[in-house]
């Protein structure tokens, strides 16, 4: 299950952004954390800031990173592709926002150490948010947990900066490397039904370890409690009810895998189910099975009995592309099952 959090940035605490100049300050800062200062005590301002590293030097810790993370031989790694997936970000620009001017676009934000380039996250600055798409750091410092100093970091960007939340991408729950996620707070899922957002709290976590599907929408609705359902659960249901929690766990299927139709879910730009079948004679769609013409879909045996409905069917997965795609490009296209 796939869930993309929205993590307001919170920091507690007094806000201090120059050095200590009284004793009850350095007191008072002993018992109190402050995020700001925290993080930029790990700056000097006797060190020369050096210029914006080129490509070639950003290049080395990708490499590393893919190297000893994912395991990429040196051929898979190239200039161009690191250029593709790392450097084709949004413009850069700007806007005058909270009383400043808000950066705009995607940035790399570099970490050194005594000079050397250790790691490198990529960061696309949005009105309204900073959010953190990638992190690269070199196998040296693997166990500086630098996830949650990139984390420290950007959240003290998103405060400076004066944007208004911090979003830290996918949060899948069975990912063992992604649970550092949750940990700061507060923080926000968003629901796969609703796609409004939920405060991650323990009740919100317990119910992603019962469960590999959660909407918590439909789960307050039917009241179901946040732990592995019994056969006791379900009697206490009505028959409505009832009938809406075997659709609600028919969402996930064998494997983890999501067997709800993109066709109901009222994705911006996707053509409903009715679109569908009104405006795209799907079963007309040309056929071809490796060099050969095959005729068209409904000529296949099982057309007739395969659901719609179904996206683990051919039909209902036909039907889901025929709805991205559009009836114009749909009928210019020839569909290759080879």
């Amino acid at each position: 299950m796939i869930i993309v959090p929205k993590l307001l940035a919170f920091a507690p605490g007094r806000v201090t952004t120059g050095p200590d100049r009284l004793p009850r300050e350095k007191k008072w800062r002993k018992n109190h954390f402050e995020l700001q200062t925290a993080i930029h005590e790990t700056e000097s301002i006797n060190i020369n800031r050096p210029i914006d590293p080129n490509t070639k030097e950003r290049i080395r810790p990708a490499k590393e990173f893919e190297h000893h993370v994912h395991n990429e031989g040196p051929s898979e790694i190239s200039k161009s592709g690191f250029k593709r997936f790392l450097c084709s970000g949004l413009a850069q620009s700007s806007q005058f926002r909270n009383g400043l001017v808000q950066k705009l676009g995607s940035y790399h934000q570099c970490y050194r150490l005594d000079g050397r380039l250790v790691a490198m996250g990529v960061l696309d600055l949005l009105p309204g948010c900073v959010s953190s798409v990638y992190l690269i750091y070199h196998h040296d410092v693997q166990d500086w947990s630098f996830g949650k100093l990139s984390a420290l970091r950007e959240i003290a960007l998103t405060v400076e900066g004066r944007y208004d939340y911090y979003y830290m991408g996918f949060y899948i729950h069975s990912c063992t490397k992604m649970r550092y996620k949750n940990q700061y707070q507060p923080s926000f899922l968003l629901d796969p039904e609703t796609y409004s957002w939920n405060l991650l709290d323990a009740d919100h976590l317990a119910r992603l370890s019962a469960r590999k599907y959660v909407s918590l929408s439909l789960e307050r609705q039917l009241h179901l409690p946040p732990r592995r359902l019994t056969d006791s659960d379900k009697l206490g249901l009505d028959s409505d009810a009832l009938l809406r929690l075997r659709e609600y766990q028919r969402e996930v299927g064998p494997g983890g895998k999501s067997q709800s139709s993109a066709l109901g879910s009222c994705m911006p730009g996707l053509m409903s189910l009715e679109e569908v079948e009104n405006v795209i004679d799907i079963g007309k769609w040309p056929l071809k099975y490796g060099n050969f013409m095959h005729g068209y879909l409904e000529h296949l045996g099982d057309w007739a009995i395969w659901n719609i409905h179904d996206p683990s069917s051919l039909k209902g997965a036909v039907a889901e592309l025929a709805a991205a795609l559009g009836p114009s490009l749909v009928s210019q296209l020839v569909l290759d099952l080879g």
